[in-house]
Formats: C-alpha cells, structure tokens, sequence
C-alpha cells in the first residue's frame, strides 16, 4: 500500500461533506412524539417539550442542516407515511445523486427492516456541527450497511437512529433519558465532545445503557462508569507521546502550553502533558488560557521567550483553534511546535501555511496504521474517497455494539459482553478491545506537517516514523 498523507483524508473528507451539507433539510415536525423501532413515543412518556423530538429520527426526518434533493426528501416522506418499498427506492435515488451521503444510507437500511431489529442511536452535534457529525455516520453507515447485507446479527437487521445534541451537556442528557426510557434501544454510539459525554454518561450509568464513545478523550471519562465506553485513545496517551517525542527525539526540556479552561478535552490534554513532560525530565514553565478575553498571542509568545521556552504546545479545542493558529503565524518557526487532535485539521494546514511546517500532531487513526485492514479500502469503495479518523473510531464503536449483540441482545448482555475478558472485535484501527476504565488500550499516531500537494493547500500531513 502506498504511503498515505491523513491530510488527504482530512480533505476528501471535508468535501464529502461538502457534498451534503447541502442535502438537508431542517426538521419536520412531529408533535406526537418520535418513533424508536415500531414504537412511538409520547411526549408524556419522555418527559421533555417537542423541540426534543425534533432532534431524533429514524428515517421520518431528515436532520441535516441545509437543502434536499428531492428523492430524498420523497424518502423522508415515505418512511414517515410508512411506505417502505418507496423510500427504498427513494434512498436509492438519493444516493446516485450523493454516494456520500451517511444519513441517506442509514435510512435506506432503516427502511429495509421488517419488523425485527435490534437498535442503536447516534448522538451526534449534527445541527452546530454537521462536518463533524456527518465523519462519525460514515463509520457507523458503514458497520450498519455491512453487517446487514451480510444478513444482520444472527439474522436480525440493526436499525441506527440519529439524535442531534448540538454537542450541548444539556440536550444531551435529555437525549440520553429519552433513549434510556425506550427498551428497544440497546446502544448509544457518542456523544462528540467530552463535556456532552461526562454530562450524558450520568444517565447512561443510571438507566443502565452503554454508550461508547469515538471522540471523547478526556481522562475524566476514565472509570468514569460501568456503562461508558470509548474506542479513542485517551488524552493521558497523546500526551505521553508528545512529551516523549519532545524529550526524546528533540531533545528539548522547556515548554509552555496553549489551551482552553472552559474545555474538558483541552483542560485534560493540558494537564497530562504536563505531568507527562515533568516525568520526562523537562518542564512546563507557563500555561496560556486561550478562553480569556484579554489573551494576546504576541505578549504570551514574549513571555514565553523570556522564559526559556523551546516548545509550544496547542492544546487547543475546536473553538479556541483560530487563536491557537494566531500563535503559530506570530511564532515564526522560532519555537518547535507541537499539537493535539483538534489542531489536526485542514484549517490548521490552510491559515497555518509555511508558519506551520514542522508541527507534530498527536492523531488517535492515520489510514496507512493497519497495513493488514480492510477498513480504508471498503470505505473508499462506499463513500468515493478517503474517510476521517472519526469515521473509522464511529465504525470500531458500531463494530463493537454488533459484537456484544451478538453475544447477549440486551443491555445488561452488552454491557457484559464489553466487559468481558474474552471480547474482541476487528475494527478500522485493529482490534477493539476494553479495559476496565472503559478505555480502549490504542496507541497514537504522531503526524507532521510538510510542503506536499495531496490536501491542495500546499501543505499535508504526515506519519512520523
């Protein structure tokens, strides 16, 4: 296999996105109630307004922001009227049109189940994310569509709802108890965010449902419950292997770390860097909060000088990256530059640019990992190009939720199936298995960024070996 750039895939990635962005439609509405497998249910049963409903579906909504084709839209209607045969041939329609379209392909399975299914639900930001959201349903788009045209688990299909959380604790626990107040679903694949997942995670271990989560690095989420899982590396492991690579490789001992006090996942990454360099031998001599309004790249890039500083290190979240991005232009290459997953991306590449080239990146997934898995190939093959590191850790969650179905269809047997010192399964990153924090034991790939020509910006990033 040729030597793969995950800027490529971070790139094919967003224009698959791009693709269907467009191919949305916001809400319909249904005051009633929203349906799980057969079951409709009530607005009295959940306990929440209808805003709430609004934000679930199986097929009878389309969730993704932006506008509709209109064989899709057809879908979306017949599923709702309960004409099955005609929103398979609608799905179908939709996606000639849009081939990369993961809520299309989840609602065309969806409505070639008969009447037996066993259910999972995403909880995903799609309505204030939808790249994001639109990454974690191809991987799980693809373990649904595999493992159904196969003829499903143990003969039974699996249906996949999709809830918007917005990526808000808030609506995320409401998600969460409306899903823990219908039997029929046995799963949850999600939250995004840390915050969403520690804030849910109280009513999955209460209502004992196990979601795993794909994208939630924090180590608070660590032993956090019996009943939340996740199949991304943790923050402590991107942050020993940046340290390491500091120390190590560049030989360098101090540091000063960039990050944002209002984010759990950039809180966690700061903290275990920095007792990771301390063990190392070096040092963290500042911390730079990007969250307050009177940051100032140029006055923390002096103080750091002052300092001793060899090493920046952008603990950045998403909403803290374009300062994060100011820091590197005001750098100048002057100090080494090292970065968590959330920098790890085409904006980094494109504002970035020259002032960029150099910088190390902690990723949990790179595409050329796993010489020996199939992963990259099928999804290509689905989807028309190169998937991200969300898909392929959505698809090892899915992948694991099918697993354990297949051992016990309940949710104390999958639960247990997880648990269990015997589970393993074949994901996109290897094999899937869980320790008793709940963490998957995955190592972390580290990536830097170099001229090249794959992402078109110039600019790729790259495997260190």
């Amino acid at each position: 296999m040729s030597q793969k750039n995950e800027t490529t895939i971070l790139a094919l990635a967003l224009l698959l996105t791009v693709g269907i962005v467009g191919g949305g439609v916001w809400w319909f509405t249904n005051g009633s109630g929203f349906k799980i497998g057969n079951t409709i249910i009530s607005n009295q049963e959940t306990g929440s307004n209808p805003s709430l409903e609004n934000r679930i579906s199986f097929g009878e909504k389309t969730l993704t922001p932006g506008d509709i084709s209109p064989a899709k839209k057809e879908g979306v209607q017949a599923i709702a009227a309960k004409s099955y045969n005609k929103a398979i041939a609608n799905f179908t329609a939709a996606l000639k049109l849009n081939r990369n379209d993961p809520e299309a392909l989840i609602f065309l399975n969806n409505a070639r189940i008969g009447s037996k299914s066993y259910t999972i639900v995403a909880s995903i930001p799609i309505g204030t994310n939808p790249n994001v959201s639109l990454e974690i349903l191809r991987g799980i788009a693809q373990a649904q569509n595999q493992v159904n045209r196969s003829g499903g688990v143990k003969g039974v299909p699996l249906r996949v709802g999709i809830a918007n959380d917005d990526d808000n604790p808030k609506i995320s626990k409401q998600i969460a108890s409306s899903l823990v107040s219908n039997s029929e679903v046995l799963g949850v694949v999600g939250p995004n965010t840390s915050d969403s997942t520690l804030a849910a995670g109280t009513i999955y271990n209460s209502g004992q449902l196990v979601a795993i989560s794909p994208t939630s690095t924090s180590v608070k989420i660590s032993n956090f419950s019996h009943y939340v899982f996740r199949t991304v590396p943790s923050d402590f492991m991107a942050a020993r292997s940046l340290a390491n690579y500091m120390v190590k490789t560049l030989q360098k001992k101090n540091a000063v770390v960039f990050f944002n006090s209002q984010s759990n996942y950039s809180q966690s990454l700061k903290s275990e860097f920095v007792s990771s360099v301390s063990l190392e031998g070096g040092q963290v001599s500042s911390e730079f909060d990007l969250s307050k309004a009177d940051f100032s790249a140029a006055k923390s890039l002096e103080q750091a000088t002052k300092q001793g500083a060899e090493v920046l290190m952008l603990a950045a979240n998403t909403e803290t990256l374009d300062k994060a991005l100011q820091v590197v232009q005001i750098n100048q290459k002057r100090l080494i530059l090292l970065g968590g997953d959330d920098v790890y991306t085409v904006k980094t590449l494109e504002i970035g640019r020259e002032q960029a080239t150099g910088m190390v990146v902690a990723v949990p997934w790179h595409i050329d990992s796993d010489p020996k898995s199939d992963f990259p190939q099928k999804s290509r093959q689905l989807w028309g190009g190169d998937v991200s590191w969300r898909s392929a850790l959505s698809y090892d969650a899915t992948v694991a939720l099918i697993e354990a179905l297949k051992r016990n269809p309940t949710r104390s047997g999958v639960q247990q199936a997880l648990f269990s010192s015997d589970f393993s399964a074949t994901g996109a990153s290897g094999t899937i298995r869980f320790l008793a924090s709940g963490d998957r034991n995955a190592p972390v790939q580290l990536v830097k960024i170099v001229p090249g020509s794959r992402s078109g910006t110039d600019y790729d990033f790259e495997p260190v070996r």
